[in-house]
């Protein structure tokens, strides 16, 4: 058994209430509530309104590990090693791996998003099934990942198992035991070393649900 293995998963949610995560940015309404042990989001007002895990938001390398249902159509996902886009392109900047309902286009979910400041870098599709290599000067190389989760092993309006690793410069995204998608980012200007786990909710009118969250710092 590695170091890595030999670490245990903590409970980053109470189960009761959002204890330990924040709102972000603000709204004059509350978007993210507790029932049944299920934090529930609902857009209103904002078009991206996120959950930010105040726990340790200078998050490195960690396995994140949660279940998600997408109550009505839309768009969320999880933003990891987030921080303020100072260019003002977005509210944040971060690695965002997408969980949006199988509506929304082929190959969206289940992939990783680049969501970068304005110019800083370019933004690769890392679509469902898709392994990135970023290199040193910036260009991506896409290859396919054999046995890759299909979209119909994806669950609509029910409870999906997700799991995210972010080790070092190599991030993958895991839904229902099988692989979605991967990245290796080789290029170190402009690279998120760290930063905060955000839960996203994106449109108007969509309702998404998260459980049994639990974080494991590698």
């Amino acid at each position: 058994m590695s170091a890595d293995e030999g670490k245990e998963f903590n409970s980053i949610f109470d189960g009761k209430t959002l204890k330990g995560w924040r709102k972000a940015p603000e709204t004059s309404y509350e978007p993210w509530s507790v029932k049944d042990g299920v934090i529930r989001g609902v857009g209103e007002e904002n078009r991206l309104v996120y959950l930010v895990y105040s726990g340790d938001e200078n998050l490195k390398s960690f396995e994140l590990k949660f279940r998600y249902k997408m109550v009505t159509k839309g768009n969320t996902g999880v933003e990891v090693r987030t921080r303020i886009d100072k260019t003002g392109k977005r509210p944040f900047e971060g690695y965002h791996a997408d969980l949006g309902h199988v509506g929304i286009g082929p190959g969206v979910l289940g992939a990783w998003d680049f969501h970068f400041g304005s110019g800083t870098r370019k933004e690769f599709p890392c679509q469902r099934g898709t392994s990135l290599v970023i290199d040193a000067k910036g260009n991506g190389k896409h290859g396919k990942i054999k046995d890759a989760i299909k979209i119909t092993e994806i669950k609509e309006h029910d409870w999906n198992d997700c799991r995210i690793v972010a080790k070092g410069n190599f991030f993958q995204l895991w839904i229902n035991d099988k692989l979605s998608s991967e990245f290796t980012d080789n290029m170190s200007e402009g690279r998120l070393e760290s930063g905060f786990i955000g839960l996203q909710l994106h449109d108007r009118g969509m309702v998404v649900e998260f459980k049994d969250l639990f974080l494991k710092k590698l």
